[in-house]
């Protein structure tokens, strides 16, 4: 039986006190309780490896019986696929055959037909030769010499109109087939040389030359020796949680991309909802496919987030990554609960200080202590603070989405907030939310906000906003997502973890996650380091 070397340690370091005295053990797990602790520990350990062991080795008997079902069916499917070729090549053969037939009859039909009409031009020339010799003769026994004469005149002339003067007396044609004979003794030997189209070897996936930016991946492989029958290559991936290598059970199905003739290929508009992608290649001849390369796992960072439907304003409407203005969604609020709540950087909801974790990706979090509410009973924000928070926190790292909003939306906020945001605060009125907001209601604005402070943009609206967030270097920037025109950027030191935070009036806005950060957007930021105005001043960058 064999056991892994990973619990060697353990057993021995579990056996090692727990068959000495008591008093012989160290003195920092001598009591009884702390050892009985350790030995529970070190129990624990041996616990945790065996059970990770059963699942290695229950996944490769996974992978065995799914292997044993492929060779199976690709067997019955090769045999089919074999028929199918010596059935194309009778075919041929009969074809071929019929043709060279038809070729030996009509060449023997010609010469038949030469030979026959030639035969019957000499029989009627030997008739009338023959007849003109009896005449001839006739003529010998004439005893008028008038009568002889005018017989000797009629046959001078009949005998130089003669036809058997005339007549070639050569074949046409002769009795020679040897131009249709066949000689299929270097075919013979070919067929006799068949055999199965050797397999392509499996490409190799070069981690080096793969490039995971923008959305997109661009996946490089090349061929361990040259292979000139080569076709196409096919490209498989699959999104995955999992670092290591590809799973058999509880993993999505792999998507095909086929008929690639070069050794690379760019996935173009992905959305990264998950943290890796593996990726396979195999090289296709004309028959056969070969056997897929190793699979390689890249990583795919990027930050997922939905809307926090259980907290946002009752007269929104919320449903994961839209969120649209509900009038009738919510109930009158009293003026007066506005003067009870704390303003400003007060803020109703106290949190512990959040210490940052040396995980680079948000935690996703539930606004508040309290369960989710039902939606006429929501009081997370009232009053005309119509907002609605991302339900992951951002508490280190850079992370970038989009924001688009409907043609018809009167105004709107996009920026992010400290959790502690009071429940009649709004987006920019804070010096706990920072944002860019739009209005075309009566009059057209596009402003930057902070702390109650507000910087006009002389810039054009774009369709889609970008918005950047670098946590660790405290900078929240805004871009034309299309164009990657930096609309403005604000300079702070972000104390708290911070929320995208949304505020929708008269409208509706839908977002864009699961996003790399662009390298346009990367390069400006390293351009535009140490140009940006403080936030408190919101002094626009200048292009």
């Amino acid at each position: 039986m064999f056991v892994s070397t990973d619990c060697f340690p353990l057993c021995l370091e579990l056996s090692k006190y727990g068959a000495r005295p008591l008093h012989t053990v160290p003195a920092h797990i001598r009591t009884e309780s702390s050892f009985r602790s350790y030995e529970n520990e070190a129990l624990q350990r041996i616990i945790s490896t065996l059970a990770n062991k059963n699942d290695e080795i229950q996944n490769f008997i996974d992978t065995l019986n799914q292997t044993l079902k492929g060779v199976q069916e690709n067997s019955s499917n090769i045999l089919s696929e074999l028929d199918e070729e010596f059935d194309s090549l009778y075919s041929i053969l009969d074809e071929v055959k019929e043709s060279m037939i038809n070729s030996i009859k009509q060449e023997q039909a010609r010469k038949s037909q030469e030979l026959q009409s030639q035969l019957s031009q000499c029989n009627n020339a030997l008739e009338n030769s023959e007849e003109l010799l009896e005449f001839a003769t006739r003529s010998l026994d004439l005893k008028e010499p008038e009568e002889f004469s005018k017989a000797a005149r009629q046959i001078k002339d009949r005998v130089t109109m003669a036809s058997a003067f005339r007549l070639s007396l050569k074949p046409k044609v002769s009795d020679n087939m040897t131009h249709l004979m066949v000689d299929f003794s270097q075919e013979r030997q070919m067929l006799q040389t068949l055999k199965f189209l050797p397999v392509p070897k499996a490409p190799e996936i070069d981690p080096v030359e793969c490039l995971v930016a923008d959305n997109s991946v661009t996946v490089a492989w090349r061929m361990p020796e040259e292979d000139n029958k080569i076709d196409h290559f096919i490209l498989e991936y699959r999104k995955t949680n999992f670092d290591g290598l590809p799973r058999v059970k509880d993993e999505r199905c792999w998507e095909i991309i086929d008929n690639i003739k070069g050794t690379e290929y760019t996935l173009s508009g992905l959305k990264f909802d998950s943290k890796y992608m593996n990726f396979r290649v195999r090289a296709c001849n004309k028959a056969v496919a070969g056997e897929y390369s190793d699979p390689v796992t890249l990583e795919t960072k990027a930050l997922n987030f939905n809307l926090d439907s259980s907290s946002s304003h009752l007269n929104l409407r919320v449903e994961d990554t839209c969120v649209e203005w509900d009038p009738t969604g919510g109930k009158g609020q009293e003026s007066k609960m506005k003067g009870k709540e704390n303003k400003g950087s007060v803020h109703v909801t106290s949190l512990k200080k959040h210490t940052r974790s040396g995980t680079p990706s948000p935690k996703r979090t539930s606004i508040g202590s309290r369960p989710p509410a039902g939606r006429g009973s929501r009081d997370r924000f009232t009053g005309e603070s119509y907002t609605v928070l991302g339900d992951t926190a951002i508490e280190s790292g850079q992370h970038y989405w989009e924001v688009k909003a409907q043609k018809d939306c009167k105004s709107y906020s996009v920026g992010v907030a400290y959790k502690t945001l009071g429940k009649f605060d709004q987006l920019g009125k804070t010096n706990t939310s920072w944002c860019i907001h739009v209005n075309n209601w009566l009059q057209n604005t596009f402003a930057a906000k902070h702390n109650n402070k507000v910087k006009a943009l002389d810039v054009t609206v774009p369709e889609r906003i970008g918005v950047f967030c670098d946590f660790d270097g405290g900078q929240l920037s805004f871009y034309d997502a299309s164009s990657k025109q930096l609309l403005y950027s604000f300079k702070t030191k972000f104390t708290q973890p911070v929320l995208p935070g949304f505020m929708v009036w008269c409208g509706g806005l839908s977002l864009n996650t699961g996003m790399q950060v662009p390298s346009a957007v990367r390069t400006l930021q390293k351009s535009e380091n140490g140009m940006t105005g403080s936030a408190s001043s919101l002094n626009n960058i200048t292009q």
